[in-house]
């Protein structure tokens, strides 16, 4: 019996399941198989997997449910930041890697494993997001990671696992989808260049209502806690919500940013859950918080977007941001209306007990209850009193 023991992040795809053979079979290692399960997996698919781990020939294989710490640790902050990278993407899958990495990392050091391994190949952000948090939470524990050292084709993988015994179906997708509780990304030969776009047969989810509706959001210092008066997890609010606005075709689009290696990078999403409640949620602050919140928000939720999606989650300032952005929520509760159309939403209106926006103080362009004409000209004067002494000062010469 070998001892190695090395614990393998596992899909049941091509690469992966080249990954067990190759660590059984060339490295002589005892493979211990991990899906962690952050909410995009029901429990047929995880049968599945386990039986194909098994079948590959594994030690062990487990499953580790994620989905309510991946909310807690991260998608919460997500929306309490409003966060949106370059204005476009939730983080479907950066946020997701993270939760999986770590997961995975707590999970060798729980079985003493002398060795962790991922699929990843040299041309993405998750080689970078999985090296560094294994290094980070298991710096003891050396990281092996067969597609990207070995460069192979897809064709060598499947010829090696045949030659093992292993058959895989030949015919490669069109298209790659990673789904899990913030979204689903959709990656295929369009986002591979600057100006196409997908096609309407590669959204996982097809549009089939056509019918407007209102949805009623329930927000309590910043969660989302029911749906049209229904009290619920926050996890199943997301997932509520996804499944009734998903098939309108909302929150598609293709996300074009900066990769953490340097190059620039295209993927589609389907994300109409993340982006219906983003959008919802920043409206209600913009009724709920002051100015100077908003804008500190604004900045701090861009940076902790950015970090996350980098990979930097245990990075200590992380928690310092979480705990402004958390201190920002407590008057955030009330309720969201929105309207959902065949690929577009509509947000209507809020309703909440904290809403600034209450005509006891005035109504903006038609009356005010809290100062007077008189009192806006001086104010006026004050405000721009500065500014008026530099053109003064300035303009002597003209």
């Amino acid at each position: 019996m070998n001892n190695k023991k090395i614990v393998l992040a596992f899909s049941g795809g091509l690469d992966t399941s080249f990954c067990v053979i190759y660590l059984k079979e060339e490295l002589g290692y005892q493979v211990h198989s991990v899906v962690v399960n952050t909410g995009g997996f029901d429990q047929e698919e995880l049968n599945e997997i386990e039986k194909k781990a098994y079948a590959l020939g594994v030690a062990s294989h487990t499953c580790i449910d994620q989905t309510a710490s991946y909310y807690q640790e991260s998608v919460k902050y997500l929306i309490f930041g409003n966060v949106l990278k370059n204005g476009t993407y939730p983080l479907s899958v950066s946020a997701e890697r993270v939760c999986q990495a770590t997961a995975i990392a707590n999970y060798a050091k729980k079985i003493g494993a002398q060795a962790v391994a991922h699929g990843s190949t040299g041309a993405g952000n998750d080689q970078v997001r999985f090296d560094m948090i294994f290094n980070i939470l298991v710096p003891n524990v050396e990281i092996i990671t067969p597609i990207r050292d070995l460069k192979l084709s897809r064709e060598q993988e499947i010829a090696f696992l045949q030659k093992h015994g292993v058959e895989i179906n030949a015919d490669k997708a069109l298209y790659s989808i990673n789904k899990g509780l913030w979204g689903t990304s959709v990656g295929g030969k369009e986002t591979l260049n600057s100006k196409e776009y997908l096609p309407e047969a590669a959204w996982p989810t097809a549009v089939t209502s056509t019918d407007s509706q209102k949805v009623e959001i329930s927000f309590l210092q910043g969660q989302p806690v029911a749906l049209n008066g229904v009290s619920m997890e926050p996890t199943k609010v997301i997932q509520t919500l996804q499944d009734l606005a998903q098939p309108y075709g909302i929150g598609r689009d293709i996300h074009v940013g900066d990769t953490i290696i340097g190059i620039k990078g295209r993927v589609g999403f389907e994300a109409a859950g993340p982006i219906i409640l983003v959008k919802a949620h920043h409206t209600l602050e913009k009724h709920t918080l002051t100015k100077w919140q908003l804008n500190w928000k604004e900045q701090l939720g861009s940076f902790y977007g950015n970090h996350l999606h980098e990979g930097q989650f245990h990075d200590p300032i992380m928690r310092d941001m979480e705990a402004f952005l958390e201190s920002t929520q407590k008057n955030v509760t009330g309720k969201v209306f929105v309207e959902l159309h065949p690929y577009r939403f509509v947000i209507l209106g809020i309703e909440s007990d904290y809403d600034l926006m209450s005509n006891e103080f005035g109504s903006y362009g038609e009356m005010n209850n809290s100062w007077t004409g008189e009192d806006v000209k001086g104010f006026s004067k004050v405000f721009g009193n500065q500014t008026m002494i530099w053109h003064l000062i300035n303009n002597k010469e003209k």
